[in-house]
C-alpha cells in the first residue's frame, strides 16, 4: 500500500522542525519538507532516515511555489505565518491540490475564509485549524480535565506562559492580534475580560504587574485575556465563570508589551516593534533555560459536593507542544479519525490520546491535582 505524502510547510522553522520529528515518532516517513531555505531543509531531512524525505522550495507568499509544493500531497501541515496575514492561503492551496490540511494556527479568520469559499466536505476534504499549544492544547487540556473525576463543572482558572525565544511568526502575529484574529474582523481576544454568568464581561479582572504564582518560578506579571477560543470552551463545558491569565515572567518583554497598544496607535512600524519583541525575549532568556507552563484549575462537583480538579503542564518549549498537536492532528486525519469539513483541533482530537502522547513521548510533564489526581491514577492502573 502506498504511503500518504505528508507535506510540512515551514519545516525548517522552530515549530516545523519539531513537527517533522513528531511525525517520524508517529511512524510517518517519506515526508515532503517545504520552506524558503533549501540548505536548512536538507539538514532537517538528514536528521531522519537517509533518503526518505524530499525537500522542496516553497513560499506561502509565492502562489507558484506554494502550488508546486502542495501538488501531489495527501495532506499538508502548515507551520508558517504570520497567521493573521496568511489566513487560509495555505489551506486553500492544499484543497486546490485535492489534499487535506492541518494548520497549527489558523483561528477564526481562516475558518471564515474557507467556509465562504465552499464546504471542503463536499469533496471529502478535511481542514483542522488551531492545532497548536495556544490555541489548541489551551482547550484540549481543560476538556481532558473535565473528565477526570468531576461530575459537573462550573468555573475554570487558567495561567499560561513561559520564558523562551520569540519566533518572527509569533512576534508578527502578536502585533496583528491586537486588531485581528477573531471572528468577523474583531481582535483575537479582549484584555481584562472574563466569563461571568456564561457570557463575556469586559474589564472583569485586573493585571498584576509583579506577583507570584505557585506553578511559575520567580516574579511574574499576570495579564487577564479572554480569547474567542476560551469563550467557546466555557460554552462547551457549561462554565459559569472563566478567568484566563497570560503569564509574562520576563521584564523586558513585559515592558514592551505594555507599550505596544500605544505605540501602534501612534503609528510605529509593526515590523520594527516585532523585531524589538524578538530581542526583548532573547534578553530575558539570556543565561537561563527556556520553559513553558500551562496551569488549569477546574471547579465543579463530586457526588454533589464542591470539588476541584487541577492540571499543571511543564515543558521546555511551547513550540514543541504546538508541533506535537499538529502531528497528532495529521495522524488523526490520515486514520480517518476526523470527519470531512473545517474544524478546530479542540473539537475533533481526542483529549485522552493527546495527553497520553505528551506523556509517553516525553513532550511535557503533566501533574494532575485534586479530583483529577485520583482519577488519573486509576486510569494509569487500567492502562
Amino acid at each position: 500500500m502506498t504511503k500518504p505524502v505528508i507535506g510540512v510547510l515551514g519545516a525548517s522553522g522552530a515549530v516545523g522542525r519539531a513537527a517533522v520529528r513528531e511525525l517520524r515518532a508517529l511512524g510517518h516517513t517519506g515526508l515532503r519538507l517545504g520552506g524558503r531555505t533549501v540548505s536548512t531543509l536538507r539538514a532537517v531531512a538528514e536528521e531522519g532516515p537517509a533518503g526518505h524525505d524530499e525537500t522542496v522550495w516553497a513560499d506561502a507568499d509565492a502562489p507558484d511555489g506554494l502550488r508546486a509544493f502542495t501538488e501531489g500531497c495527501d495532506i499538508v501541515l502548515n507551520c508558517v505565518g504570520p497567521t493573521y496575514r496568511l489566513r487560509a492561503t495555505v489551506a486553500s492551496a492544499a484543497l486546490a491540490a485535492a489534499a487535506h490540511c492541518v494548520d497549527v494556527a489558523g483561528d477564526d479568520p481562516a475558518a471564515e475564509d474557507l467556509r465562504a469559499a465552499g464546504d471542503p466536505a463536499r469533496d471529502g476534504r478535511t481542514v483542522v485549524l488551531s492545532a497548536g499549544a495556544l490555541p489548541g492544547l489551551s482547550s484540549l487540556l481543560p476538556r481532558w480535565l473535565a473528565g477526570q473525576g468531576l461530575d459537573g463543572t462550573s468555573a475554570l482558572t487558567a495561567h499560561c506562559g513561559g520564558l523562551e525565544t520569540c519566533s518572527p511568526t509569533v512576534a508578527h502575529d502578536l502585533m496583528l492580534s491586537l486588531t485581528s484574529g477573531g471572528a468577523d474582523g474583531a481582535a483575537y481576544g479582549e484584555a481584562l475580560a472574563a466569563v461571568r454568568g456564561g457570557r463575556r464581561v469586559p474589564r472583569a479582572l485586573r493585571t498584576a504587574e509583579d506577583t507570584e504564582h505557585r506553578s511559575f518560578p520567580g516574579r511574574v506579571a499576570l495579564q487577564p485575556y479572554l480569547s474567542q477560543e476560551s469563550e467557546r470552551l466555557a460554552t462547551v463545558l457549561g462554565l459559569d465563570r472563566l478567568d484566563w491569565y497570560n503569564v509574562h515572567p520576563g521584564p523586558a518583554v513585559r515592558a514592551l508589551l505594555n507599550q505596544l497598544p500605544g505605540r501602534l496607535a501612534a503609528g510605529d512600524d509593526p515590523a520594527e516593534l516585532a523585531g524589538r519583541l524578538i530581542l526583548a525575549a532573547d534578553l530575558d532568556l539570556a543565561g537561563r533555560k527556556p520553559w513553558y507552563v500551562m496551569d488549569f484549575e477546574l471547579s465543579g462537583t463530586v457526588s454533589g459536593r464542591p470539588a476541584t480538579a487541577g492540571l499543571t503542564l511543564r515543558a521546555a518549549s511551547s513550540y514543541r507542544l504546538t508541533a506535537a498537536v499538529g502531528a497528532l492532528a495529521v495522524d488523526a486525519v490520515l486514520r480517518a479519525g476526523v470527519p470531512a469539513g473545517v474544524h478546530f483541533a479542540c473539537d475533533v482530537l481526542d483529549p485522552e490520546a493527546v495527553v497520553r502522547h505528551l506523556r509517553e513521548g516525553n513532550v511535557a510533564d503533566l501533574r494532575p491535582t485534586g479530583a483529577a489526581a485520583g482519577a488519573d491514577r486509576v486510569e494509569e492502573g487500567v492502562l
